[in-house]
């Protein structure tokens, strides 16, 4: 008899692709989940991992029984959606996945409507940018996230995903209070073309975002600080080290030498929520997802 534990850790192997990833991904040790590869190696019978380098691979076998655990897995999901349908009622663990100011603007006053409406319901929040949140669900190590993307620049949610719209956040452009258009009542982008910019991380969609924006005002930016927390980036305003974008979401105390000017070109980010299509049924998921309407709306 399989052990289905054992085929969720030949799961996570198959999609993390190490060892180290799969236990990220299934929240234990990278000794545990070795423990229960040579466990499950014993109850088949024949090697399921190979040395490759310094990591491990996948043998024929491994790959077979991995195709083989997804499909039980899915099935296994199917099922306790069903059952939990059935009972009508939010129970068990939900894992939600959210960016930054989501989980600073959203998720504290929804887990506050959750815990009191839903008390059976454990839930669990990850810290994560949306390109990865996502990608953890289509991978079932998350059940829901609530991610970003901009009117200019929409970001592919993979065909299995529901998606269900939020909100839409304005943002603002923060510069220093001695800045020349820092009495304007209104700016454009491509007004700071001789500004240095501080912006989020390199490959993150948010900075691949403003880079694609100013350069098609044709403005080629200059990015002088690299900054993940919106309020560092204010920090650096402060000191006069450059200006940035500052969405209103979740955006807290603006420091006193810091100016936040709205911006004609009408930047808003898109804020929304998926889940697994095939997790429609569960009253988790449908209530998570009401939660998080509600707190939108309140905003």
């Amino acid at each position: 008899m399989l052990n289905l534990e054992r085929l969720r850790t030949l799961d996570a192997l198959a999609r993390h692709g190490s060892v180290s990833g799969a236990a990220d991904g299934l929240h234990v040790t990278t000794s545990a989940v070795s423990q229960q590869m040579a466990k499950l190696e014993r109850e088949i019978g024949q090697p399921l991992l190979a040395k490759n380098g310094r990591g491990v691979r996948l043998t024929d076998a491994g790959r077979l029984l991995a195709d083989h655990a997804a499909r039980i897995i899915s099935q296994v999901e199917l099922a306790q959606s069903d059952v939990e349908a059935q009972r009508g009622c939010a129970i068990g663990q939900l894992r939600i996945g959210a960016f930054p100011t989501a989980m600073r603007g959203l998720l504290p006053h929804t887990l506050n409507s959750l815990r009191a409406d839903h008390p059976e319901l454990r839930v669990r929040v990850t810290e994560r940018e949306p390109e990865q949140s996502m990608l953890a669900v289509v991978r079932g190590d998350l059940d829901l996230a609530v991610a970003i993307d901009w009117h200019n620049r929409r970001m592919p949610v993979p065909a299995e995903l529901s998606r269900t719209h939020l909100l839409d956040d304005s943002v603002d452009i923060a510069m220093p209070a001695g800045h020349p258009l820092a009495d304007r009542a209104r700016i454009s982008l491509a007004d700071f073309a001789d500004d240095d910019w501080i912006s989020w991380n390199e490959g993150q969609f948010c900075h691949e975002w403003l880079v694609f924006t100013l350069r098609g005002l044709d403005v080629e930016p200059r990015i002088a600080h690299i900054a993940e927390e919106h309020h560092t980036q204010l920090a650096f305003v402060e000191a006069g080290l450059g200006v940035c974008v500052a969405p209103r979401l979740g955006r807290g105390p603006v420091p006193p030498g810091v100016r936040l000017v709205p911006v004609s070109d009408s930047l808003r980010r898109h804020v929304y929520v998926v889940w697994r299509a095939d997790a429609d049924r569960r009253p988790s998921i449908r209530a998570a997802v009401s939660a998080l309407r509600k707190t939108a709306a309140q905003l």
